[in-house]
């Protein structure tokens, strides 16, 4: 069938083959298929919806697109996990949760994304740690993930090369929220990486691609049942995104926040809670542990020890960033020439945050992407966010803006101002 037809018949509701679905797939990794047509294609998914069995088709013809991941050769002593996230902003959770779960006898192969929309990414965030290196040959990141536990990278040339370039359209086209793309590009990675075990994070929201719970359990649903049908046992968490997780948000911020939890300088918040909620469900889901309760001692041991810390050193320095990095991130993270803070006009409590436009006025101020290609400012992004039913006075800081540009004018100020509903 041509490209042309195929997506004619997405676009009148028609039902689509399995072999027209691989057919097209294949056309998008080697480049017959052009962004333009892919783009069409998600905007017809977009208004006519997928089957499960298209979905299915769709995710495993993804998967196929390149190579997939085997560990059996390698003898490891312990369950291959990973987790997912459908985005937010202020999600840290990867950077904490990989260290955590190796530091316990998983081995984590982490294939990431870069932001989506509103959402932060955390291949960018990787990215703000001089020296790491995301595009690693599928030889050294078995290899990393033998020795350190983890690694987390990004998709290659061949390891579900399809999806990468789907994401990437997607992501300019207002197509990011498709629950049957979603699906698609979850799961084709995760299949990929030949793991034992999978959690799912799925974020409900205003700062959440899905804003309710209804949307949240769907594609819950379709997730669990395709990749069960695969062989993958997948476990799934909500988890609220109407502020943001951390109290940071932006790359090198968050890198930077993550460290602080690693070394024990951050002891209590939404983050660690989060993080190691959807441990203690891995842990026992691949029988690393009999209860929650047993689960989150382990998981805090590795932490309070500094064995999550060594973890994740030895990790990222495998995968190029200095041996020193965790000692002092501040000498390599790079830092924002200003740090403006945002200060309440009202004395009450917060009852609101409009944590979608606050994740678009990075994407605004590059610490996202508007297009494919644009490059971001690692150092761009918001720290010592307030969190939701604080108690607020006139003057106090709401959040503190850091950005590299001239000094921000009333206007924007005010916009970030507004996210924030003081009564």
């Amino acid at each position: 069938m041509l490209t042309e037809e195929f997506i004619q018949c997405k676009k009148m509701g028609q039902p689509l083959s399995r072999s027209d679905i691989q057919a097209f797939v294949r056309g998008i990794t080697d480049g017959s298929v052009s962004n333009e047509q892919i783009a069409a294609f998600a905007m017809a998914v977009n208004f006519q919806d997928m089957s499960t069995e298209e979905t299915a088709s769709l995710t495993m013809a993804m998967r196929d697109s390149g190579v997939s991941l085997g560990w059996q050769d390698l003898a490891l002593s312990g369950p291959v996990v990973d987790k997912h996230s459908t985005g937010g902003v202020g999600d840290t959770v990867s950077l904490l949760l990989a260290p955590l779960l190796a530091a316990c006898g998983c081995y984590v192969p982490m294939i990431s994304g870069r932001g989506l929309g509103h959402t932060g990414g955390t291949l960018d965030k990787m990215e703000s740690i001089p020296g790491y290196d995301i595009h690693i040959p599928l030889k050294k990141l078995r290899e990393v993930v033998k020795s350190t536990g983890m690694a987390i990278i990004g998709q290659s040339d061949v390891l579900v090369p399809a999806d990468r370039r789907f994401y990437a359209v997607r992501d300019t086209t207002a197509t990011i929220d498709v629950l049957p793309l979603i699906v698609a590009s979850i799961l084709s990675k995760k299949l990929a990486e030949g793991l034992d075990a999978l959690i799912l994070d799925i974020k409900v929201g205003n700062g959440a691609f899905m804003r309710n719970i209804n949307q949240a359990a769907a594609l819950a649903d379709r997730i669990t049942q395709i990749a069960e049908d695969a062989g993958l046992r997948c476990s799934t968490q909500f988890h609220d995104m109407n502020q943001p997780l951390s109290a940071c948000a932006g790359n090198a911020l968050e890198v930077r926040e993550a460290v602080r939890h690693l070394t024990g300088e951050i002891t209590e918040s939404r983050l660690l809670d989060t993080t190691l909620s959807l441990g203690q469900e891995l842990l026992v889901m691949t029988g690393m542990a009999d209860s929650e309760w047993e689960a989150q001692i382990q998981l805090l041991q590795a932490l309070q020890s500094g064995q999550a810390l060594e973890r994740w050193q030895q990790s990222i320095s495998a995968l190029g960033a200095p041996n020193d990095f965790s000692e002092n991130p501040d000498k390599y993270l790079p830092a924002a020439r200003y740090q403006i803070e945002i200060r309440s006009h009202k004395t009450g409590r917060l009852q609101a945050i409009d944590t979608r436009q606050l994740g678009l006025w990075l994407v605004e101020l590059k610490a996202g992407r508007k297009k494919a290609g644009d490059q971001i400012d690692p150092s761009v992004g918001f720290s010592d966010i307030q969190p939701l039913e604080s108690r607020i006075a006139v003057g106090d800081t709401l959040c503190v803006l850091h950005l590299n540009d001239n000094r921000p004018g009333r206007e924007l100020l005010e916009s970030i101002r507004s996210c924030f509903t003081v009564v």
